[in-house]
């Protein structure tokens, strides 16, 4: 039987290189640009959050703060992910991308407890905050913020790691709008207790910005199917397939945060139907569902002896 499984089993990779619009983009100029913008901004925040004991400026510039860190983190993810393969990495360090986007998230939270307990503290204890200087350094935040934000919209669709960065962009202009606004009631109303309140809405925004980007990453480290590939209809396409009469075996995972790889067993009992028609399918998994690296074992028979034998390899 397994003599017989051996003879009649044909492993057909079908696999080439291709130039498809959602591969990684070079974001090296925009990291570089946008963690200078956003450090020096980040160093100009919080040392006026310090001398005008501003909460709002302070958290603000903690959003900041763990924004350069992880568009560092994000760059330096992206830079891995470019690495060629080696004997031992045979994938070369794709899933990098995948391990930046998750530390990123998980910064954020950290960022997050920090704030929160100041402000805590802060609101049981209010302090004179001058509101024109909130306003004006807050309103620098925005320039900078979107103009980083920027830096980063092309990319945003197809890969994780740059959406997590323009998101993170996007979400520090929000809030340093918001930072302007707090300084202009503060101006107007005198109310002390304005400034730790806004700093519980920037928690607020940071938790919401990036609870999506920490699930998405996380499921992604574990080599879940990607966002946005539904394996069912995976399976039905590759059942639909002329000569496939069954479709077993079959695994979706991440190898990045832009690229997705297949490997399946198809039952054909007609035999090997041929490199065209491996061509044909890697063509139609790459330009209906974004899955670049394909490999499939053919079986002759129904299948069985390879369930008889425990065929559900770790193809990962």
């Amino acid at each position: 039987m397994a003599a017989h499984d051996h003879n009649h089993n044909h492993n057909g990779h079908a696999h080439h290189g291709h130039g498809h619009s959602h591969a990684p983009a070079d974001f090296g100029r925009a990291f570089a640009i946008g963690t200078a913008l956003n450090l020096a901004f980040v160093l100009v925040e919080g040392a006026a959050g310090f001398l005008t004991h501003s909460m709002a400026l302070l958290a603000d510039a903690g959003h900041n703060l763990s924004d350069v860190l992880g568009l560092l983190i994000a760059w330096g993810g992206a830079e891995l992910a470019k690495r060629p393969a080696s004997p031992r990495f045979t994938y070369g360090l794709r899933g990098s991308s995948i391990l930046a986007a998750l530390a990123n998230a998980v910064l954020l939270f950290v960022a997050v407890g920090a704030i929160l307990l100041e402000t805590i503290q802060r609101l049981s204890e209010p302090r004179d905050v001058p509101g024109m200087t909130v306003m004006l350094v807050a309103g620098a935040g925005i320039v900078v913020n979107l103009a980083t934000a920027l830096l980063f919209a092309s990319g945003r669709k197809g890969d994780v790691n740059i959406r997590g960065a323009y998101l993170h962009m996007a979400a520090d202009a929000a809030v340093s709008a918001g930072v302007v606004i707090a300084g202009a009631l503060i101006l107007f109303t005198g109310a002390d207790w304005i400034d730790p309140a806004i700093s519980l809405v920037i928690v607020g925004v940071i938790l919401w910005s990036s609870w999506g980007l920490f699930t998405e990453s996380l499921t992604m480290a574990l080599q879940a199917v990607p966002k946005g590939i539904d394996s069912a209809a995976v399976e039905a396409a590759l059942a639909s397939m002329p000569g496939v009469t069954r479709v077993h075996d079959l695994h979706i995972w991440p190898m990045s945060t832009t690229e997705a790889a297949l490997t399946a067993h198809l039952v054909m009992p007609d035999g090997h139907p041929g490199d065209a028609f491996l061509i044909a399918l890697q063509h139609r998994l790459a330009h209906d569902f974004r899955i670049d690296h394909t490999t499939v074992q053919i079986e002759l028979g129904d299948g069985a002896e390879c369930r008889m034998h425990g065929s559900g390899h770790a193809h990962e």
